[in-house]
């Protein structure tokens, strides 16, 4: 895991190139603490840089930029392949010499042996940068399910790219504002892919590369083949497969030449992890684990219940409110890009770190594939409001609770309106009056463009998408990523390893999605290991007590901090209870940014 940036430009003089790239990696020193490099080839108008923060071959055999033995490429790469001794095997059969044990060089001879058929080859979370010296081609590669960020600008002929916005903004690449942004954290608590804060900075689609050409002619293709689907019915033979198809991903997510361990929250998807991480440890097993005096939050019962059944050492912390205040500063400036969601993140990443581990797997994926959300029984009711016509539910402002207010965003046919009426933050009319602007430029805005596929079937497979490749892909994982890399800590998710990810797919939804209980066929799959207490009791989710926090906190409560005078209302409403942390926690930093 790493942080990598890059320009490609014939207009600026190779000197300050080297510069720029060298100040976009600096600036993202956190995610990588162990080394930097920068490699620019001679003659030619490509930079690439890296920062290393080490995990696999701890030696100085892992220095990016890298080369193949015979320097026909080069790669800056950002994350973990975790079938790279496999390929490795393929390819040495093939002729492939290799100068190290890394992973990166992995994927230097694969792509010379296969070309960008290799990229699909690949498993694991990446973004990387390859630079063919034969062909003078640059391919940016994203891994297939957007675990690792990669962002880049294309102006004027030239093109930049990096792992974080706040390299751009450093180096003074590409870093016009867009201002579109609050609209969209208003709404959505995130700014969605591709957007980002910065005007012409884009994230490339996940399973995609952008292929750019000497003459700087550039593509954006998929890599993502489409796999073969049988359909399964058996109820046994489906929970057999998930149990085995995890215990592969644990496995081999837990390769690592540095300290490794497991977020332990006491949840059902944590405890999973921790529990097959247990019993595929190839070193000492460390579980971190954070618990609150209140005890509405505090989920320690069901931590030590894992804990009971696992050989190891936990790391338990208790986080208070003056955590929160003296770490908030922390928090903002370690977004990159503005978000609700994180706060959880930062602190779990920062005592991991502060613990001695390198790297830790987490249990995000499996509400958003097994069904753990609300979303997954309000999408009935989503279909049925489908039916009302739609001047009427524009009028839906009239009613009195902030929730039932998201219905006049089906009065918008779009499928970005039908995910916010499930999970949006503010309404319409609502947003408009907090940005004064027109309700056409909210529209705009909001559903100018289309890039959803065809949806439309209002059933599990249709909320799973949306929690899948809108809620997670925005905010859990970009959240997760940026606050623990600013930690230098890398977190691995088994849940979206590409081989368990494709066998939970090809499962009928019909067994996959449970009405009686969330994520019912993946508790039974793992039901003689994890503990009744942690499955047998209502959800809570990694949730910190941040209503009475953001409450307790002199600034966000502050209505005097906040400009116009429904912002002011919505402050007080928070006060009073009657509006939730994460809206005045979206206003607060739409005010600080004024």
């Amino acid at each position: 895991m790493c942080r990598i940036a890059g320009v490609v430009s014939d207009k600026l003089a190779a000197a300050e190139v080297r510069k720029l790239v060298a100040t976009m990696c600096n600036v993202m020193q956190h995610g990588g603490p162990d080394d930097a490099g920068v490699y620019q080839q001679a003659g030619e108008t490509l930079t690439l840089g890296h920062r290393r923060l080490s995990i696999i071959d701890l030696s100085k055999k892992g220095h990016q930029p890298m080369a193949d033995v015979a320097q026909k490429s080069w790669i800056t790469f950002n994350g973990e392949i975790y079938n790279y001794r496999e390929l490795k095997q393929q390819l040495q059969q093939l002729g492939a010499k290799f100068a190290s044990e890394t992973d990166t060089e992995v994927i230097l001879q694969a792509y010379l042996h296969w070309g960008t058929a290799s990229f699909d080859k690949l498993r694991g979370m990446f973004a990387f940068a390859l630079y063919d010296t034969i062909k003078g081609e640059i391919f940016l590669v994203r891994d297939s399910n957007g675990i690792k960020p990669l962002y880049y600008a294309i102006e004027n002929a030239q093109l930049a790219f990096a792992s974080e916005i706040r390299a751009f903004k450093a180096a003074g690449v590409s870093c016009e504002e867009d201002s579109r942004w609050p609209v969209w954290l208003l709404a959505y608590g995130h700014i969605p892919e591709p957007y980002t804060t910065l005007k012409n900075v884009l994230s490339l689609p996940k399973g995609h590369y952008l292929g750019w050409q000497k003459n700087g002619a550039y593509t954006i293709e998929k890599y993502v083949s489409d796999k073969p689907f049988n359909i399964i019915t058996d109820l046994d033979a489906a929970q057999t497969g998930i149990h085995n198809h995890l215990q592969n991903a644990v496995k081999r997510q837990l390769i690592a030449d540095a300290p490794i361990g497991v977020f332990l929250s006491g949840g059902i998807d944590s405890s999973i992890i921790s529990l097959l991480a247990n019993q595929n440890k190839q070193q000492q097993l460390k579980t971190i684990s954070i618990y609150f005096d209140d005890k509405n939050y505090d989920e320690s019962q069901y931590q030590n219940a894992v804990l009971s059944k696992i050989e190891g050492e936990n790391f338990k912390h208790l986080v208070k409110q003056q955590d929160f205040e003296d770490s908030l500063p922390h928090i903002i400036d370690a977004m990159d890009i503005p978000t609700t969601d994180g706060i959880n993140s930062w602190f779990i990443s920062k005592y991991a770190h502060d613990d001695g581990l390198k790297a830790v797997l987490s249990g995000i994926g499996a509400d958003e594939l097994y069904g753990g959300y609300p979303s997954f029984s309000r999408i009935k009711l989503l279909a049925y409001l489908k039916t009302i016509p739609k001047a009427l539910l524009a009028k839906g402002d009239i009613l009195a609770f902030n929730n039932y207010k998201r219905i006049t965003y089906l009065a918008y046919d779009h499928p970005a309106a039908d995910y916010l009426f499930l999970r949006g933050l503010f309404p319409p009319s609502d947003i408009a009056k907090i940005m004064d602007i027109s309700e056409q430029e909210l529209k705009s805005t909001l559903f100018g463009t289309n890039s959803f596929p065809q949806l439309n079937k209002y059933d599990k497979l249709h909320a799973s998408w949306f929690e899948t490749n809108m809620y997670m892909q925005n905010q859990l994982l970009r959240d997760t990523d940026v606050m623990s890399m600013t930690h230098g800590l890398e977190v691995r998710v088994p849940f979206l390893d590409e081989d368990f990810l494709h066998y939970t797919q090809q499962i009928a939804p019909g067994l996959r999605f449970s009405n009686s209980r969330p994520k019912k066929i993946l508790v039974d799959s793992f039901k003689t290991l994890l503990p009744e207490t942690v499955w047998n009791r209502p959800k809570m989710g990694f949730t910190f007590p941040l209503q009475q926090w953001m409450k307790n906190n002199k600034l966000i409560g502050d209505e005097s901090f906040y400009s116009g005078k429904f912002a002011k209302t919505i402050v007080g409403k928070f006060k009073n209870d009657q509006a939730h942390w994460s809206k005045i926690y979206a206003l607060y930093q739409i005010q600080k940014h004024a």
